[in-house]
């Protein structure tokens, strides 16, 4: 009987990483799946050796909580985006920075590569998103429009950025016309968290307790995820295929999702608080998961048949 590849996962092989000093809001792949970037509360950005789970090494260069870290898809490169307002842009070879810079009036939440990795995105408290040019470090272009801070960003492509506010929308902004922009609503609360998958899709999470799907061709919403629990949702991401989703949320709430039919096929436990980021690595084989309670798990995904 033919069985869909989403289905019977099961979870082994759990391994811990637990130097942080604060909560761990967010962890980034590297492109070749060999290392693994963190950041906390505690001002501190590490990375790590997968394989062994060894530090590999300390950035240091923000004077208050890092709220976001991400690679550029060519492992060039890796940003990170602090409470302190700033931004700062460092070579993944030698952890030195490249670019530190300054356009936000407030605490910057979200900070996010171009495909191509030409261009970055940052967002935060001050109500606007601005893109970068990553070897300048110049301004491009703000994005203004939302009325409340922006705490998400993605790339689809080069030419669709998503950011997600407190306001409770999601915008897309056409990065080849200045005046487009379309405005997703739907949720309840503000959307935390955003990702594209390679189909088209684009996830977004939120404080309401849901997880919506978008089709971002036809501007809709095609699976509203969860919603029984009024739990804050922290973060999504979707396997490399797109045939799975992974969302994390308040009180240990790890869920795979299938994007066939909108169902959860797996509920990870683990963590002993709310579960923060999350990301699979470009295999598909691994999802790793950061925590509140300051340590990270990474997580073998097996296809059972």
């Amino acid at each position: 009987m033919w069985r869909h590849p989403c289905q019977d996962f099961r979870v082994s092989g759990v391994q811990y990483f637990s130097h942080h000093k604060g909560e761990v809001n967010c962890c980034s792949f590297s492109p070749d799946c060999q290392n693994l970037l963190t950041c906390s509360d505690d001002g501190r950005i590490y990375l790590w050796h997968m394989a062994s789970g060894k530090l590999l090494a300390k950035a240091h260069g923000h004077t208050g909580p890092v709220k976001c870290c991400v690679f550029s898809k060519d492992g060039q490169f890796f940003a990170s985006a602090s409470h302190d307002r700033s931004v700062v842009i460092w070579r993944a070879s030698t952890i030195q920075r490249v670019h530190i810079l300054t356009g936000h009036s407030r605490s910057v939440e979200t900070v996010s590569f171009s495909v191509d990795g030409k261009w970055f995105a940052s967002g935060g408290w001050d109500h606007k998103a601005i893109l970068w040019d990553t070897q300048t470090g110049l301004k491009l272009r703000e994005f203004q429009g939302h009325t409340a801070a922006v705490q998400s960003s993605v790339f689809s492509t080069n030419s669709i950025l998503a950011t997600g506010s407190w306001d409770g929308s999601v915008k897309l902004w056409s990065l080849c016309d200045t005046e487009e922009v379309v405005t997703l609503n739907g949720h309840q609360g503000n959307v935390a968290c955003l990702c594209f998958s390679t189909t088209g899709m684009l996830a977004s999470g939120s404080w309401d307790g849901t997880v919506r799907v978008w089709s971002s061709k036809r501007r809709q919403c095609v699976f509203v995820l969860g919603g029984v629990e009024r739990v804050w949702v922290r973060c999504v991401t979707f396997s490399r295929d797109g045939l799975l989703l992974a969302s994390t949320a308040e009180g240990d709430r790890v869920k795979i999702w299938d994007m066939a039919n909108g169902k959860c096929i797996k509920c990870l436990q683990g963590h002993k608080d709310s579960a923060y980021g999350c990301v699979f690595s470009p295999s598909g084989a691994l999802l790793t998961t950061g925590s509140e309670q300051l340590d990270l798990r990474e997580e073998e995904v097996k296809d059972d048949k």
